[in-house]
C-alpha cells in the first residue's frame, strides 16, 4: 500500500483525488481547511485508508508545521505522492482595477502555500517519491490570449516556475516532479461551469501522475497528456 497525501482535499477535485486514490488501494492522508460530509463520508467507509487532517492552512508557517508533527504522529514512514490541489481563484480583475490585496492573497495560497507544503514535507518525502503540482493552463504566458485574472494568472505561473526548480533540485533524490492542468472542470470554483466532470479530470491527473518518471520530470502536462506551453 502507498501512501499519498492531498491538500485541499474536502471539495471538487481533491476529494475526487482522495475517492479514487482510496479505490486503488493506497493510503490517502487529506489535508484541508475544513471537513466536509463527503470527506466524512469517504473515511468512514474506507476504516484506516484515509485519515483527514483539517484546519490545515497552506497559507500558514504553523498550520504547515502542524501538518507535518501529525503526519509524523499517525507513524507514515514515509510519503509516496504529494499532490497539491489546495488553491483559490478570486474574482477577474481587471486592469482598469486590479484588487491587490486579492492578487496577494491568491499568491499565498496557490503559489507560496505549495511550495510551502512541499519544503516542509520534504524529509518525508520517500525514495523515489512523485510530487505533482494541480496548476492551470491559465498560468500558461504562452497560451493567454484573453487576459484579466491577474491573481490567478500570477500565482498559478509562479507555482509552475516553483514546480520546475522543485524538479531539478529533487532529481538526485529519484524524485519526479509534474505539473499538472486538469481541464475546465465542472466544481464549486467553476460555479459548475466546465467542459469535463470531475471523476474524467482526476482520471487524467492519475494517469499521468502514474506515468511520471525522473526522466519526465519539470513537464507541464494537460489531464489528457498534452504537453502545455509555459
Amino acid at each position: 500500500m502507498k501512501t499519498a497525501l492531498v491538500t485541499g482535499s474536502n471539495r471538487g477535485i481533491g476529494l475526487e483525488l482522495v475517492s479514487q486514490l482510496v479505490a486503488r488501494g493506497d493510503h490517502v492522508i487529506a489535508a484541508c481547511r475544513t471537513t466536509s460530509e463527503g470527506l466524512d463520508a469517504l473515511a468512514a467507509a474506507h476504516p484506516g485508508a484515509v485519515t483527514f487532517v483539517s484546519e490545515v492552512d497552506v497559507a500558514s508557517d504553523a498550520s504547515v508545521q502542524t501538518l507535518v508533527e501529525r503526519v509524523g504522529a499517525d507513524g507514515v514512514a514515509a510519503i509516496d505522492l504529494l499532490v497539491l490541489n489546495a488553491g483559490i481563484m478570486l474574482s477577474g480583475d481587471r486592469a482598469a482595477h486590479p484588487d491587490f490585496a486579492g492578487i496577494q492573497t491568491q499568491f499565498e495560497v496557490n503559489a507560496l502555500g505549495a511550495l510551502r507544503v512541499t519544503v516542509a514535507l520534504l524529509p518525508r518525502l520517500a525514495a523515489g517519491a512523485k510530487v505533482a503540482f494541480v496548476s492551470s493552463r491559465m498560468g500558461s504566458i504562452g497560451d493567454n490570449s484573453s487576459g484579466s485574472y491577474y491573481g490567478y494568472r500570477m500565482s498559478k505561473a509562479a507555482l509552475n516556475m516553483a514546480a520546475v526548480s522543485l524538479a531539478r533540485d529533487l532529481a538526485p533524490r529519484g524524485i519526479a516532479v509534474t505539473v499538472l492542468h486538469p481541464g475546465m472542470v465542472k466544481t464549486d470554483m467553476t460555479r459548475g461551469h466546465g467542459q469535463v466532470d470531475v471523476d474524467g479530470a482526476v482520471r487524467g491527473l492519475i494517469a499521468r501522475i502514474d506515468e511520471l518518471t525522473v526522466k519526465t520530470s519539470g513537464e507541464f502536462r494537460h489531464a489528457n497528456g498534452e504537453q502545455l506551453p509555459w
